[in-house]
């Protein structure tokens, strides 16, 4: 009764009420100012937005969106409760943003679903010549592209049951819950690190030095062009490669500018305003990861030459106590009290790391897959892998209708799911021991099929990124169509991938060998980004992808200077014998290495024989009174 429901209720609505004050100075301003898209909004919560911004009596203030336990609760011995109706309002104004159900005119992140597709109209005018365009022309009829992939599965599930039958897979062992699977180590190199022998490992090379030859070789700097189009003035490559190291090894700027030789004084600043964006930084990247395209050597770490294995991971940085941002969350179990950034990360396997980005650390990462495997098209992957955070069935379904063959580490896999597109019981009575746990849905993925094609070709455009539609679609509090026709597609090849990497032990080694990879690589970030305690220092979340790609430029570069330079060590190899023995050591080794390279400058000792120091005079201070 509503007498029960107040008493349970009533010190939470305190606590909300004695906040709404506060709540009011800070979003009502905001509230007023934003412009919602009505016609793709819910009626209700318009209705009291529209009201909140014109009326200033809230005594008949609409109450539809509330629930009914906040509908008894607004009404109390002293009348209606205001303060508490406008913390309310707030807080279903939040939810309805996040859920969809209340969208903005004039947002990236919170435009209405549909907003972020391409335009139905032309996509229902053009959909053939747009599949072609995107090379997805294949996908057009359902029923012909699901019927070799229905025959696979049921393959899979054959293959895959004769061989535990059989006693082939002995590697398989059925228990009474479930099972059991193990995966031999890949011999592991004793003479890992030998590749030393063939670095320059007696002397260090100077960063700037590697970047200099590296720039000389390709002009990356070229890629730091004017932020405003229509200017003509350069910046000198010294204040460009000094602002690289500065945003890149996490130096201050200002204090880059006093350490620096060959700089003019405060031009830093300058230089960082009108030359360094995401989109420069991502283009200079990419030159120097598109030019390891042309070298042999790059070729020779890979398991199979015609294919390019790739991952990607996250790692965790601190951000700044100092320093306030959006992007930055808590995580007790990385940071303990305090805040910081995730920073996803793709790599092949030649170790070019081709993408990378800064993401809050409470997001999934799974959702910046396809954005990175998209990224560079010059940069082709095969098969991709991450681990169980980069996993979804979402992504299954998403990476095969592109062309990619999605191969994560999952963690306790023996869990999930297993699924069928014939009934159940035609494989239980087969007496299998790997059986479908549900029937797939074809009848909804069918259903879908237009809205996943013109979904794919918005991707594959770039009108809009993959990352920002997963985010919109699985931001709804009931799941969308379009996302559950998606997932229930993926549910097949995440099946068909699982059956496989039951039965295939070498595959369950090329990914951990993969795996690893990207984690060498995350100790190769941590190196590099060395100052300032590896802390994040900037707040937006440009600036931080800004200071990731800076790293990952400097990374980039040692990375193929090293390439280069075992290049012309095989070059000069006296006979065929030493050239193979480099190519060996290079193949069982990493070519991420840089205990060759300095970071920090060097300490001048040539001015210590100066009487005098510039600020410390030589005088007997313990005779000065104070």
């Amino acid at each position: 009764n509503e007498s029960s429901i107040i008493n349970e209720n009533k010190s939470k609505f305190d606590l909300i009420e004695s906040k709404s004050r506060s709540l009011q100075g800070q979003l009502s301003g905001i509230i007023k100012a934003i412009e919602f898209d009505e016609k793709t909004s819910d009626k209700s919560i318009i209705k009291a937005i529209n009201y909140f911004k014109q009326s200033n009596n809230f005594q008949n203030a609409p109450q539809d969106f509330l629930e009914d336990e906040e509908k008894i609760i607004l009404i109390n011995e002293e009348g209606f409760r205001t303060s508490l109706y406008k913390a309310l309002l707030f807080y279903h104004v939040s939810n309805h943003i996040k859920n969809g159900t209340l969208n903005l005119k004039y947002s990236y992140r919170y435009k209405s679903f549909e907003k972020y597709l391409i335009d139905k109209e032309t996509w229902d005018s053009k959909k053939n010549e747009l599949l072609k365009e995107h090379n997805l022309l294949d996908l057009i009829s359902f029923d012909s592209f699901i019927s070799p992939i229905s025959k696979k599965l049921d393959n899979s599930y054959y293959q895959t049951n004769m061989n535990i039958i059989k006693d082939i897979n002995t590697n398989f062992k059925k228990t009474s819950s479930a099972f059991t699977l193990k995966t031999p180590s890949l011999e592991k190199f004793e003479e890992d690190d030998s590749i030393n022998k063939y670095l320059p490992t007696n002397n260090f090379i100077s960063i700037i030095e590697i970047l200099n030859t590296i720039n000389k070789h390709i002009n990356f700097l070229n890629a730091f062009s004017h932020y405003n189009i229509k200017s003509t003035t350069k910046a000198s490559e010294h204040s460009l490669l000094a602002s690289i190291l500065g945003y890149g090894c996490n130096i201050s700027l200002l204090q880059m500018d006093k350490i620096s030789k060959g700089i003019q004084p405060n031009h830093l600043d300058t230089v960082k305003t009108w030359y360094f964006t995401e989109d420069n930084t991502l283009e200079a990247n990419d030159k120097i990861v598109n030019f390891m395209n042309n070298l042999e050597i790059v070729k020779l770490l890979r398991a199979n030459k015609n294919l390019n294995h790739t991952s990607s991971d996250g790692q965790k940085y601190n951000m700044k106590p100092s320093v306030e941002s959006t992007n930055a969350g808590y995580s007790f179990k990385y940071f303990g009290t305090q805040k910081g950034v995730s920073v996803y990360t793709f790599i092949d396997e030649s170790h070019r790391l081709f993408y990378s980005t800064v993401i809050h650390v409470n997001e999934r990462e799974s959702g910046y897959v396809i954005d990175g495997l998209l990224h560079n098209d010059e940069l082709q992957s095969d098969i991709h892998s991450t681990d169980t955070h980069g996993f979804s069935e979402v992504i299954f379904g998403l990476t095969h209708l592109l062309g990619f063959s999605f191969a994560p580490r999952i963690k306790n896999f023996k869990d999930q799911y297993l699924y069928s597109i014939k009934p159940r019981k035609e494989y239980i009575e087969k007496k299998y021991s790997l059986v479908p746990r549900q029937k797939i849905n074809l009848e909804n993925i069918e259903n879908n099929w237009d809205s996943i094609l013109r979904f794919l070709v918005t991707i594959k455009s770039k009108k809009t990124s993959s990352s920002q539609l997963l985010k919109r679609l699985t931001s709804y509090s009931k799941e969308h169509q379009l996302y559950t026709a998606i997932k229930e597609f993926g549910k097949i090849i995440k099946t068909d991938f699982l059956l496989n990497y039951i039965d295939d032990v070498e595959l369950r080694q090329r990914i951990e060998k993969q795996l690893n990879k990207v984690e060498s690589s995350n100790k190769f970030s941590k190196a590099v980004f060395f100052g300032r305690n590896a802390e994040f220092t900037v707040a937006t979340i440009e600036e931080q992808n800004i200071a990731n790609n800076c790293k990952r430029l400097i990374q980039n570069s040692i990375i193929l200077w090293n390439y280069l330079y075992l290049t012309q060590k095989i070059d000069e190899a006296k006979n065929q014998d030493e050239k193979n023995e480099i190519i060996k050591t290079i193949q069982q080794s990493s070519i991420i290495h840089w205990s060759h390279i300095n970071f920090y400058g060097e300490y001048d000792f040539t001015k210590l024989d100066r009487k005098d120091t510039k600020y410390i005079k030589d005088k007997d201070y313990s005779q000065l009174k104070i």
